[in-house]
C-alpha cells in the first residue's frame, strides 16, 4: 500500500516535471546529473507504475534530447570517438540505453519512431556468449564476456518493444535469456559456479541499472511465455528459494545506494566531478530498507503468476539441468 508521505512526493514530482527546469535540463544533458535530474525522475516514476503520469511535454523533451545528444554507436576503439565528443557524456551504454526505451515503450510513446536505431543496437553488441558489457574493453579481450549487469536492461527493453519483433531480435532475446538461465541468474561460470555478487539475492529498490534475482527471475520466465519456449525450473531454482525466504521476511528491500559524486554543470565553469551525488525527495521515500516494499511485493506476486502460467501450459521443465 502506497503511503500518503510517497503520494505527495509523486504529485510534487509530477508537478516539478511541468516546470521550466525538464526542459532546460534535459537540453543540457538528458542524463547527467546523478541522481536528481529528468532521467531519474522518468525511470523511477516508470518502476513506480506511474509513468503514464508524465506529462507529454516531459516525454517530448526527453526523446528528443536522446536523439541530438548521445553518439549513434557504441564506440570500441578509440578512433570510433569523434573529435570533441566527450565519451562521459556523448556516450550512451547499452543498460542507459534499454532504460530509456523502456520509459518511452511504457509511456506509450511510438518508440521505434524516435529512438529508430535502439533495436539494431541491441542485436549489433551482442556478445558470443549471448549478453552485453557496457565496459567497451570487453570487446576487444581474447576472451570476450559480458555482464549480467549490462544484459538485463537490453532484454527488459526487446520484450517492450511494440509489435512483433524481426528473426535477429528473436534470435538475441533467446540467446540473452540462456546466457542468464546458465548462470542460474546470480552465478559467474568463469568462476567454477560462485556467485557473481551474493547481494543479489534479495531484490533492491529503486532498481536503476541494478540487478537482482527477482528482476531476473521476471525476465526469464515473461521471456519464455512470450516466445513459448521451456524454461528448466532447476536454473531459476535457487532464485525462487531466496525470493521464498525474502518475501515470507516482510519484503524488505536491500538498501539503495547513490553513487559517491556525479557530474554536475555549473554556470560559466562547465562540467565537473562534485562529491556528494544529490538525490530527490521522492527517491528517499521510497528506498526505506526498513520498511515491506510494495512495488518489489507485486512484482513478486507477478512472478508467482506467470510461473503459474508457464506450468500450466508445460513450459515449466522439473528436471535437472545439464551443465
Amino acid at each position: 500500500m502506497i503511503t500518503p508521505e510517497v503520494a505527495a512526493e509523486v504529485e510534487a514530482l509530477i508537478t516539478r516535471l511541468r516546470g521550466p527546469e525538464t526542459i532546460t535540463g534535459l537540453a543540457r544533458d538528458p542524463y547527467w546529473p546523478k541522481w536528481d535530474s529528468p532521467w531519474w525522475w522518468l525511470t523511477l516514476l516508470m518502476e513506480l507504475g506511474e509513468v503514464r503520469r508524465i506529462p507529454r511535454e516531459a516525454i517530448v523533451a526527453f526523446a528528443t534530447a536522446l536523439r541530438g545528444h548521445y553518439l549513434p554507436h557504441f564506440p570500441v576503439h578509440a578512433h570510433e570517438v569523434p573529435p570533441g565528443v566527450d565519451t562521459y557524456r556523448h556516450v550512451a551504454c547499452h543498460c542507459a540505453l534499454g532504460t530509456a526505451y523502456r520509459v518511452l515503450a511504457a509511456w506509450g510513446a511510438p518508440v521505434d519512431l524516435l529512438l529508430p536505431g535502439a533495436r539494431a543496437w541491441y542485436v549489433r553488441y551482442q556478445l558470443e556468449d549471448g549478453g552485453l558489457n557496457c565496459d567497451e574493453g570487453a570487446y576487444t579481450r581474447p576472451v570476450r564476456r559480458s555482464s549480467v549487469v549490462s544484459t538485463l536492461p537490453v532484454l527488459e527493453a526487446l520484450l517492450a518493444a511494440p509489435g512483433p519483433l524481426s528473426p535477429a531480435e528473436e534470435a538475441a532475446l533467446d540467446a540473452g535469456a540462456a546466457y542468464l538461465l546458465e548462470r542460474r541468474l546470480f552465478r559467474s561460470l568463469s568462476r567454477g559456479g560462485a556467485a557473481i555478487d551474493p547481494a543479489w539475492l534479495l531484490p533492491i529498490f529503486p532498481r536503476f541499472y541494478e540487478y537482482d534475482v527477482l528482476r531476473g527471475a521476471r525476465l526469464v520466465v515473461r521471456w519464455a511465455l512470450r516466445r513459448g519456449k521451456p524454461l528448466p525450473e532447476a536454473a531459476i531454482a535457487e532464485a525462487l528459494d531466496a525470493l521464498t525466504g525474502w518475501a515470507t521476511a516482510g519484503c524488505r528491500p536491500r538498501r539503495w545506494h547513490p553513487t559517491a559524486g556525479s557530474l554536475v554543470h555549473q554556470d560559466g565553469l562547465g562540467w565537473a566531478y562534485v562529491r556528494p551525488a544529490s538525490t530527490f525527495p521522492l527517491l528517499e521515500a521510497v528506498s526505506d530498507p526498513d520498511r515491506p516494499n510494495p512495488w518489489l511485493q507485486r512484482e513478486w506476486e507477478g512472478l508467482r503468476a506467470d510461473l503459474a502460467a508457464l506450468r500450466a501450459q508445460g513450459l515449466l521443465e522439473a528436471r535437472p539441468l545439464t551443465v
